[in-house]
């Protein structure tokens, strides 16, 4: 079947034709048709299978008999990388057409975001929390809408958000067309879909989920010590144009970039402590080709679309088999291929033998020629959470003995200001006292002094008194 086929809009398979798209994936094939007659769709759906266009292009074509102003699609994802990738997806499909889309998610200012609802873009994508806070006032209504997409179900299932995907339910119509995407069908999300569909057409139910067929995957056994030796001798053989390294912690991801910089392997890094500007120019760059290596946890395992994308390294084995099939699937996209690397320690072969489970195959070992494997690094990569949290706890009794000391002592400042502010205070009032007791004193002689003068009187010129008597 061709796109052609689907009847599209001349003006969306002219963008189709605009991205290289030469055959529908099979979820395209199967998707696009009942999407196309207004049928809610089920889909489990492999990441990098082309799902964006399977539920993006039916929604497409029917907006552009709708009229304009009003939002009537709403796309909801885990994560704002796939959010804007999305958006950025739908836009190149729409390129010759008005059609208008707003990415909608946390980590960014909110205003170009209620300008967009404001404007009644025409089709929203976005992530449940800021949808919710944006759901608070009142421009935010989307009585219009008519498409509802929950892409990458799952995820969604696994970061907690089913609670705020009913929320967000209970603010759009009912009336409405639902396609719900998802990589596996675990119970509750199963339970999610019969609530929010109706007579669904279900779409590759019982397909296993697998790594794309493009994808050659190859183990490296290697202790842990030498994990980042090993990757730098990859990078440096050339094979590696790019590559996303996974790495199971936030702290890991930091201390490889580091390393790999250190060496001269220029590296950028993507994680949850990171900012949306952050994530978004790490992205970039890698997109661009101007970096070779981007590291990162696992926020960037689904919807990180980087065409021609070489090389998944993953320098920890994911615990989750599932984890891994959406790890690796970031490479060999839409037909083309790729190699997934997995670093694997002693002490990760349980989570290795479980993935071997999951991909039903056993996969081969390789061994890098050249490299020495029973060298010893002068320096630790990661020092060992154990003894990372007894510096953290020792650190922090210094600080507290440190704060407890400095609170003695100013205690102590305190207490001998105060002593010697009392002591001034009764020096002055002593000497206050002895001042108005002395002026006192005095004032009383001075008043003895002219109560005497007052009871003797001198005569007047200073001549003697005349004494009066008979004349004899």
């Amino acid at each position: 079947m061709t796109f052609s086929q689907f009847q599209l809009h001349p003006n969306l398979l002219r963008g189709v034709e605009a991205l290289g798209f030469a055959d529908p994936t099979p979820i395209q094939n199967d998707a696009i048709p009942p999407a196309m007659a207004g049928k809610d769709v089920l889909a489990c759906a492999m990441t990098g299978s082309g799902k964006t266009a399977a539920f993006g292009l039916p929604i497409l074509h029917h907006l552009l008999d709708r009229p304009r102003g009003a939002t009537r699609a709403l796309i909801v994802t885990p994560t704002r990388e796939l959010a804007a990738q999305i958006v950025e997806h739908l836009e190149e499909l729409a390129a010759h057409t008005k059609i208008t889309c707003a990415a909608v998610f946390g980590g960014v200012g909110a205003g170009p975001q209620e300008r967009a609802f404001r404007a009644g873009v025409d089709i929203i994508v976005a992530t449940p929390g800021r949808l919710l806070d944006h759901f608070q006032h009142p421009y935010a209504r989307l009585e219009q809408l008519e498409f509802l997409v929950l892409d990458e179900a799952d995820r969604m299932l696994d970061m907690g958000f089913l609670p705020d995907i009913r929320r967000v339910l209970a603010h759009i119509p009912k009336k409405r067309q639902t396609l719900f995407f998802s990589a596996t069908l675990p119970e509750p999300i199963v339970g999610l879909s019969r609530e929010m569909l109706h007579m669904p057409v279900r779409i590759n139910i019982e397909r296993k989920s697998q790594p794309a067929v493009g994808v050659r995957q190859s183990i490296y056994p290697v202790s842990e010590d030498l994990k980042p030796h090993l990757l730098l001798e990859l990078l440096r053989g050339g094979a590696v144009l790019s590559a996303i390294v996974f790495t199971r912690t936030k702290h890991r991801a930091n201390r490889l970039s580091e390393f790999l910089d250190q060496h001269g392997v220029d590296a950028v890094r993507i994680h949850g402590n990171r900012s949306q500007v952050q994530r978004t120019e790490a992205l970039k760059g890698l997109k661009e080709g101007r970096t070779k290596v981007l590291v990162a946890t696992d926020i960037a395992q689904r919807g990180i679309d980087i065409e021609g994308l070489t090389h998944v390294i993953n320098f920890d084995v994911p615990h989750l088999p599932e984890d891994y099939i959406h790890r690796v699937g970031r490479t060999a996209r839409a037909g083309a291929l790729g190699d997934a690397f997995t670093f694997v320690s002693p002490e990760e072969e349980g989570d290795l033998r479980a993935i071997e489970r999951a991909v039903a195959r056993k996969l081969p070992r390789v061994k890098v020629e050249g490299f020495d494997y029973s060298k010893r690094p002068e320096e630790r990569f990661e020092i060992p959470i154990a003894e990372r949290i007894a510096q953290i706890r020792k650190r922090k009794a210094e600080e507290r003995a440190r704060a407890f000391e400095k609170a003695e002592r100013r205690a102590k400042a305190e207490t001998e200001a105060k002593a010697l502010a009392a002591e001034k205070a009764a020096k002055k009032a002593k000497d206050e006292a002895n001042a108005r007791a002395l002026a006192a004193e005095k004032a009383e002689r001075r008043a003895r002094a002219g109560a005497e003068g007052a009871g003797r009187p001198a005569a007047p010129g200073g001549a003697r008194p005349r004494h009066r008597g008979r004349r004899r």
